[in-house]
């Protein structure tokens, strides 16, 4: 007696697309090695992904930064500009650029060329006697204007406020102070044979290296006497 017939046939899975339907070793291997190629790519992709995020930050910080500085260095000046009472004795003394203007405003030379002590000089001093003694300080209007004697002849360098102390404490409680800058006090006997008095330079028309309001100026000189 026999059942029904059956045709036996092995189970091979699931098909693979291809001439012989079988898969290939050597497929096999190609496509695992397709397989960790792709993988170590995109991991090298997230990665470096990751550290330009990270990073991002840091750039911007650094641009900003950057800009920052740049625009600092633009908008700062390559050279201060003067102060206030520098600019305003410069206006008010153009007028005496050459001597004989202000000998006939009244200044007459004082003394000779004044050096240093241990460098630098002031110059000649041409004084008008009424404005010292009137006790007045007026930014327009300096007690002395001070030449340096070169050989093109005098050179007008700057000026000096001059107040005697006795005339100026005779009213006020306190030195005297103009547009914010403090007055020196020169005690008698002095080298310049003047009684007490309180002064200040400034220089308008000749840089000073040590500032606009010290009394030796660096850049002056008597060996053009």
């Amino acid at each position: 007696m026999h059942g029904p017939n059956f045709d036996y046939m092995p189970d091979v899975g699931p098909k693979e697309e291809g001439m012989s339907g079988r898969v290939n070793s050597k497929d096999k291997t190609m496509t695992a090695k397709t397989f960790i190629q792709s993988s170590k790519t995109r991991i090298l992709y997230l990665t470096l992904l990751s550290s330009i995020t990270a990073a991002a930050p840091l750039i911007g910080a650094d641009n900003a930064a950057t800009k920052e500085a740049e625009h600092a260095h633009a908008g700062h000046p390559q050279a201060a500009a003067p102060a206030k009472l520098v600019q305003l004795v410069r206006d008010a003394t153009k007028q005496f650029v050459d001597v004989n203007a202000a000998t006939a405003a009244g200044y007459q030379p004082f003394l000779g060329c004044v050096s240093g002590p241990d460098n630098g000089a002031m110059g000649n001093h041409y004084v008008n006697g009424p404005l010292v003694g009137d006790g007045i300080l007026d930014a327009s209007r300096p007690e002395v204007l001070i030449y340096e004697p070169s050989g093109g002849g005098l050179q007008l360098v700057g000026v000096e406020f001059v107040v005697i102390a006795d005339t100026w404490l005779a009213h006020h409680d306190s030195p005297p102070v103009l547009e914010g800058q403090s007055f020196q006090f020169v005690s008698s006997p002095n080298r310049y044979g003047l009684p007490a008095h309180f002064e200040l330079h400034v220089w308008a028309w000749r840089d000073n290296p040590n500032g606009a309001f010290v009394d030796w100026n660096n850049e002056v000189s008597c060996e053009g006497q």
